[in-house]
C-alpha cells in the first residue's frame, strides 16, 4: 500500500470514480456497464476495489484528490462499510482537498434510502438519486422500481442527510407534449435543491427500448416538440436560478458538479471498477493523457485483481490530434465552453487554431460556435446539435 508519507507532493488535481456494477433489475434505455446478480459477496467486492485503487495511486501518484464519484449500476447498493473503506483508503493514498467532493448515485427504493444516513456517516457529502419521473406511468415505462411517492420520500431524505443533492429525470417520452413536460418541470423546480440533471430520451443500441422501438411497441416524440422540451427545459430552469452548465446539468451558481467539470474540462481522473476508464497526464509537462480501461464483465474484473492486483484490460497513449479531438468533444458540452488557455496546456495546442478558420467559418456563420480571446464554445444551438457540429470539426 502507498501511504501517505510516500506521496511525493499534492500535484496536479485529480478525480477518482468507483465503479459498482450492480443493479436490482435493468432499465430497458440504460446502456451502461450494470449487472444484474442473485448475491453479492461484498467482503470479497470490498477487497478487490481497495486492491484495484491502490494500483491506481500507483498509476497516478503525488496528485491532490478534489473529487471522488461512485456510478454504476446502483451504488447506493453498496453496504455503507464499503464505501467508508474506499473513501479513508483515498485519503491515505493520495492528498485531498479538506473540501473534497464525494457523490453517490443511488435509486430511491426504499431499500436504499434506508442506507441514506449510513452512507452520510460514511463519507459520503453529495447524493445523486436517479428519479427520472414523476409519475406513475411514466415509471413503468422506464422500468423504474420505484413509485413517486418513495421518489418524493428519498428527496425528503436526501434533504435531511446530505448537504448536497441533486436528481435526474428524463424527458421526451411517448406521448409527451410540451405542456406535459413543462408541468412536470414546475413540479420538479419545486422540489429541486441546488442541482438538477435533465436527459432526452435516447434509444441506445443493445438496450430493450432499441428492439422494442425498431418493431414500433413505442413512438417517440417528433423532432419539433423535442426541440420545443429542450428548449422549455433551459429557459425555466435559467428563470428559476438554475441554468445549465452543460448540455443535460443545470445548477445554481457555484454549485456544479465538480467530479463531472473534471470530465468536461479534460482534467485528470482514474477509474477502478468493472469497466471503469481513466484519462490523467503521462509525464508532468508533455501533452499526453495516458488511457486506462478496466475489464467490463464484473467476474472477469474480479478474478483478475485478485489474481494481479487490478483489472486493466487497456493501457493506451492519447496525443496529437486525438487529444485535441477528445478535449473537443468534452469541452463544447459546457456552457461556458473551452478555456483556451487551459485547452493549450493540456493539448499543446490553441483549440482555435487547431480546428482552423474553414472548419469555424461556417458553424460560426449559422450561429453554432462562437469564440474570443479566452474561450471557444457552442451556442445554445450549437449545443441543441453539438453531434452534428462535431461531426463537421472533427472530420
Amino acid at each position: 500500500m502507498i501511504g501517505a508519507a510516500a506521496r511525493p507532493g499534492s500535484g496536479e488535481p485529480l478525480g477518482v470514480y468507483i465503479h459498482w456494477p450492480f443493479c436490482k433489475s435493468k432499465c430497458p434505455y440504460c446502456d451502461f456497464n450494470s449487472h444484474v446478480r442473485d448475491g453479492v459477496r461484498h467482503e470479497r467486492w470490498r477487497n478487490a476495489l481497495l486492491s484495484e485503487l491502490e494500483h491506481a495511486a500507483r498509476e497516478a501518484p503525488g496528485r491532490r484528490v478534489e473529487t471522488v464519484f461512485f456510478g454504476g449500476g446502483t451504488p447506493s447498493l453498496m453496504e455503507p462499510a464499503t464505501v467508508a473503506a474506499l473513501i479513508a483508503r483515498v485519503k491515505s493514498l493520495w492528498d485531498t482537498d479538506p473540501n473534497i467532493e464525494i457523490t453517490l448515485e443511488a435509486n430511491p427504493t426504499s431499500v436504499e434510502t434506508g442506507r441514506f444516513a449510513a452512507l452520510a456517516q460514511a463519507g459520503v457529502n453529495r447524493l445523486s438519486l436517479g428519479i427520472q419521473a414523476l409519475d406513475a406511468a411514466a415509471l413503468r415505462f422506464l422500468g423504474r422500481e420505484h413509485s413517486a411517492d418513495e421518489a418524493l420520500a428519498a428527496l425528503a431524505l436526501a434533504r435531511r442527510h446530505f448537504g448536497r443533492y441533486s436528481f435526474d429525470l428524463i424527458y421526451a417520452r411517448p406521448g409527451q407534449m410540451p405542456e406535459d413536460w413543462a408541468a412536470e418541470l414546475d413540479r420538479a423546480l419545486a422540489l429541486a435543491g441546488e442541482h438538477l440533471s435533465l436527459y432526452q430520451l435516447t434509444i441506445e443500441r443493445g438496450t430493450r427500448f432499441f428492439t422494442e422501438h425498431a418493431r414500433g411497441a413505442f413512438v417517440l416524440p417528433d423532432e419539433e416538440a423535442s426541440a420545443t422540451m429542450f428548449e422549455q427545459t433551459q429557459a425555466r430552469l435559467t428563470a428559476a436560478g438554475l441554468p445549465a452548465y452543460e448540455i443535460s446539468n443545470h445548477a445554481r451558481p457555484g454549485a456544479a458538479c465538480r467530479h463531472n467539470l473534471i470530465y468536461w474540462r479534460y482534467q485528470d481522473y482514474v477509474g477502478i471498477g468493472p469497466g471503469a476508464h481513466g484519462r490523467f497526464a503521462d509525464e508532468a509537462g508533455r501533452p499526453v493523457k495516458r488511457a486506462t480501461r478496466r475489464t467490463s464483465g464484473p467476474e472477469a474484473w474480479i478474478e483478475a485483481v485478485e489474481s494481479s492486483g487490478h483489472g486493466t484490460a487497456e493501457t493506451s497513449s492519447i496525443a496529437g490530434q486525438d487529444l485535441v479531438e477528445e478535449a473537443l468533444m468534452m469541452g463544447l458540452r459546457l456552457a461556458d465552453g473551452i478555456d483556451r488557455a487551459r485547452f493549450a496546456s493540456i493539448t499543446g495546442h490553441d483549440p482555435v487554431a487547431a480546428v482552423g478558420e474553414a472548419r469555424l467559418a461556417p458553424l460560426m456563420a449559422a450561429g453554432l460556435l462562437a469564440f474570443d480571446a479566452t474561450h471557444l464554445k457552442a451556442t445554445p444551438a450549437g449545443r441543441q446539435r453539438l453531434n452534428a457540429v462535431l461531426e463537421r470539426l472533427i472530420a
